[in-house]
């Protein structure tokens, strides 16, 4: 996948690259040479806007995260409907799932936790803890119940959203029966969520 038209700056290009590469390949197994060979540069300009791939990578995250959050917008009142924004979100956008999963792959934290700088600055756990503070916020207004971690309401809801993208050999053939069977899931995402997390909202 080539840059967007309105990637036009040389830093543009490159995180419009990166995003493909790291959503086919990984974080491992991406190439600096493939991302500057799609962005039109050089290694060498490459790397004067980014020291290395876990930069590039962390850049590409906060990005998605950022777009994700726009799309979905998390309304703790409400979360059966934040559930489906995210069903939606992810199966129009596979590859962007796959993108943040390499990142919990490959960039898991040190059991002896001689990441732990690092980690304060990354996007994903700092999303995390943005979430789980809203999320326990509504616990002690009242908009949730307070037995739940917010980490578990956080994580079950994220992978009950999520369990059905990608999920293609399931999909039938027939356009009409397509979005007929696409439209159930959604509703049983919905449902599950809310049996879990039932909505507050009046």
């Amino acid at each position: 996948m080539t840059p967007p038209p309105g990637a036009d700056s040389t830093r543009d290009r490159i995180v419009a690259a990166a995003t493909a590469e790291f959503a086919r390949h990984g974080i491992a197994g991406a190439r600096i040479e493939r991302i500057a060979k799609a962005a039109r540069t050089s290694k060498e300009r490459l790397y004067a806007h980014f020291r290395g791939k876990e930069e590039l990578y962390a850049t590409v995250a906060a990005a998605e995260l950022t777009a994700v959050a726009e799309a979905t917008r998390l309304d703790p009142t409400d979360l059966p409907a934040y559930a489906g924004r995210l069903h939606d979100y992810f199966s129009a956008h596979p590859d962007r799932l796959r993108l943040m999963s390499w990142g919990r792959l490959e960039l898991s934290p040190d059991p002896d936790g001689a990441d732990a700088a690092g980690a304060a600055d990354d996007p994903v756990r700092a999303t995390v803890r943005h979430k789980t503070e809203q999320l326990r916020l509504a616990q002690q207004a009242g908009h949730l119940d307070p037995a739940w971690d917010p980490l578990d309401v956080l994580v079950l809801l994220n992978q009950l959203a999520t369990a059905w993208v990608g999920q293609s050999e399931f999909l039938p053939t027939d356009e009409e029966q397509r979005t007929a069977f696409l439209a159930e899931r959604r509703a049983a995402v919905v449902r599950a969520v809310q049996r879990l997390f039932p909505a507050t909202t009046s």
